[in-house]
């Protein structure tokens, strides 16, 4: 799984994007920069954005 973070994206906005894939986050980040921030994205921003998507780390066992 893959995430998103719209802080790291430059929106201050606790949201998080998650998918299966990298393209998957893409396209959910790009609808939720359009519908919550009246954000259309560029291309160019496309590949910014996509830079800062990160694998999810799994979290710990043994708690």
């Amino acid at each position: 799984m893959f995430e998103l973070k719209c802080r790291d994206a430059g929106f201050d906005c606790a949201g998080v994007v998650v998918g299966a894939t990298r393209e998957d986050v893409l396209q959910k980040a790009a609808a939720h920069a359009s519908t919550v921030h009246q954000t259309e994205i560029t291309p160019e921003m496309a590949v910014q954005v996509a830079a800062l998507i990160r694998e999810q780390t799994p979290p710990a066992s043994g708690a």
